[in-house]
């Protein structure tokens, strides 16, 4: 079976979606040279990292971190765009398992006890076919064993592209965007909110608002990749 395996790569070979090289056969989605050169954040670790200061005075939130890196250029942006507008769906569950295997070991994050995902509104979820951030939750859930909630926030307004937008234009596009549905179902809960990419944080200060209806809930938030 071994050889079998080898001969079938050889002739259908799966490429790394990061750069483009053959993966080997122990690879799965990005390579070992890709991984290693991850531009990692490690805010995790790091209390009063430049994410948790974004929501200083705007919102409450226990911790925040980010996995990588965004930055103009590097080839880890593939990875995102080809999340989000490819179909390429398995991206977005190797970077939660990515994440989620930062996440448990951190001491900032044992609480958790169920992940939510940032909502897309139906139009647009029916019109990609995925929520990015629900795959991503996925594979935190994989590797942590938390619970995945995709319907304690609904997206009820069909907001416009955030690109170009200024933190304060940001913030007024998404206000009142999101409803929080069942109060009761994250009362007192430990909840990490999650998201693909932070620019400015105005989404996950939304969703954030929102969550905050549940009486004694504590939020987290967790994304790939922090473009600030």
């Amino acid at each position: 079976m071994s050889i079998l395996r080898h001969l079938w790569r050889l002739i259908y070979p799966k490429l790394c979606e990061a750069c483009d090289e053959q993966l080997g056969v122990h690879e799965r989605i990005i390579c070992s040279s890709c991984l290693y050169h991850l531009p990692r954040t490690g805010y995790w670790n790091e209390p009063g990292n430049p994410i948790e200061q974004l929501f200083w005075e705007r919102v409450q939130v226990e911790h925040a971190c980010a996995l990588f890196f965004f930055k103009q250029g590097n080839r880890y942006r593939r990875l995102l765009y080809k999340l989000k507008y490819e179909g390429h769906r398995e991206i977005g569950i190797r970077l939660g398992e990515l994440l989620g295997e930062e996440l448990k070991k951190a001491p900032s994050y044992q609480a958790i006890e169920v992940i939510v995902p940032v909502p897309l509104h139906p139009k647009k979820q029916y019109q990609r076919g995925y929520n990015q951030s629900e795959l991503i939750a996925e594979g935190i859930a994989k590797v942590t064993g938390w619970k995945v909630n995709t319907t304690a926030l609904s997206r009820r307004i069909n907001t416009d592209t955030q690109i170009r937008k200024s933190q304060w234009e940001r913030l007024g596009n998404v206000s009142n965007a999101f409803h929080l549905n069942s109060p009761d179902a994250m009362k007192d809960k430990h909840i990490l909110l999650i998201d693909d990419v932070l620019t400015t944080g105005a989404t996950l200060e939304a969703c954030a608002v929102e969550l905050q209806k549940a009486t004694g809930c504590k939020i987290n938030i967790a994304v790939i990749a922090f473009a600030g």
